[in-house]
């Protein structure tokens, strides 16, 4: 047993050395390369795609990127009929694309004609419906009401709308129906909290669930509680949404999304045996993390103790996930946390770590990791002392033997109650105590 735990301890010893980077990985690191607009507007549909171009295009520093993603969320508007929007693009871009990405008025006075006669033959048709009492008609009325709305992007109005119909749902269906119209407004005015009721109201009727749409509602949840700072609970959706999912829900999310922010909030939020059985072990997690790859190198490192190597994806994914329209918020406190579990699973297995070895592993000074870990021994979540002058972390175990003799006599004592008050009670029966009492006028 003894030259076993030797062996595996010299092994790990080896695993730290190569792991601060005195030898060679063969695994690729990717590089911190641009992000390709085109390919990630691919991923997205409807207003969503137009909404993460211009989110791009605010935020980003490289010239040439921004107007490219200006670029395309003018040719995608122009598609559609959201006017406002349109002018807005216009206004931002302010002729540095050129005359053909100038304000285009005979399209935007045919788009507006059009849909005033478009609303007044959908306020026709919806008063009609309500005259002769049809639920079905007038349920459809507002849906298309609702549609017209979310088309010319008045969110709110849509929203309404959609909601209306739910006094005229007849089957199950029509409830699922409207709940997913409800969370894709919802989630585009950033009113999460209405995602989750929503999301809550479908699945009360799970006979008309199919898998298609489990797996958008968990995507919806799962982003809902992603805005909350609950990651653990965002995980666990994104972690439990089925392969079924695919490009089905491109309006909201992509599956690329669904390995990203699952991965990154189990990372950040999962002890290590969740991380193997719930991530790792996951055939069905699996599926998108192969669309992620350095999504996946990232939790493997992270689960092999490989911290060198995680920390450098985890650089070269930042500059793009803070240009995320849904995960920018969070980038910062996720990596923190992630960090921190590092840093708290590396010097667990240790009586003593060398602060030296343990900066190089997770390429910082020492005295920047001095702070770190005096930081997490204050929270309490690293039981240790630091001897500065050596920088050597160590670890402050419990007392074991002492602990168990403390247990022992604890024990004992309740024994030696116990014992006591058995004799006590045998002796007043013998003696019928409580009977002479009962006996008293």
């Amino acid at each position: 047993m003894e030259g076993e735990e030797e062996s595996s301890a010299g092994a790990m010893i080896d695993e730290i050395y190569s792991n601060g980077g005195d030898a060679k990985r063969n695994r690729p690191i990717i590089s911190g390369e641009a992000l390709d607009i085109e390919a990630y507007a691919s991923l997205y549909s409807g207003r969503t795609k137009i909404t993460r171009l211009l989110f791009i295009a605010d935020r980003c520093e490289n010239r040439q990127m921004q107007m490219e993603a200006y670029r395309m969320a003018y040719d995608e508007i122009k598609k559609g009929e959201n006017t406002q929007l349109y002018r807005e693009v216009v206004q931002k871009i302010d002729g540095r694309l050129g005359p053909q990405y100038g304000l285009d008025l005979v399209w935007t006075e045919s788009v507006e004609r059009r849909a005033d006669q478009r609303k007044e033959k959908l306020e026709n048709e919806l008063n009609a419906y309500r005259t002769n009492l049809i639920k079905e008609s007038i349920r459809m009325g507002y849906n298309d009401f609702g549609d017209f709305y979310y088309a010319h992007g008045l969110l709110a109005d849509a929203f309404k709308n959609y909601v209306r119909t739910r006094d005229y749902c007849t089957t199950s269906k029509h409830i699922i129906h409207m709940c997913l119209n409800a969370i894709l407004v919802s989630i585009e005015m950033g009113q999460f909290t209405h995602v989750t009721s929503y999301v809550s109201k479908a699945e009360q009727t799970p006979e008309a669930l199919d898998p298609v749409t489990v797996a958008k509602l968990r995507c919806a949840a799962g982003l809902a509680h992603l805005e909350a700072k609950k990651y653990k609970l965002a995980a666990r959706k994104f972690l439990e949404t089925g392969a079924e999912l695919g490009n089905n829900y491109t309006e909201v999310i992509a599956p690329q999304d669904v390995a990203t922010y699952g991965g990154l909030c189990a990372l950040a939020s999962f002890d290590r045996t969740e991380l193997k059985n719930k991530v790792i072990d996951n055939l069905n997690f699996r599926n998108f993390l192969e669309l992620v790859p350095e999504v996946r190198e990232l939790i493997h490192d992270f689960y092999s103790s490989h911290y060198a190597s995680c920390l450098d994806y985890l650089g070269n994914l930042k500059t793009n996930l803070l240009l995320d329209i849904h995960l920018h918020d969070h980038v910062e406190m996720l990596y923190n946390q992630i960090r921190h579990k590092a840093l708290i699973q590396y010097t667990h297995p240790f009586v003593s770590v060398d602060l030296r070895m343990m900066a190089n592993a997770f390429k910082t000074s020492v005295a920047g990791l001095e702070k770190e870990l005096e930081a997490l021994i204050t929270d309490n979540q690293i039981q240790a002392r630091i001897d500065s002058h050596n920088k050597i972390l160590y670890a402050r175990h419990a007392d074991q033997r002492n602990a168990t003799f403390q247990r022992v006599l604890q024990t004992g004592n309740e024994f030696d109650r116990d014992v006591r008050a058995m004799l006590l009670r045998a002796n007043l029966l013998k003696h019928e105590y409580n009977l002479r009492a009962s006996r008293k006028p």
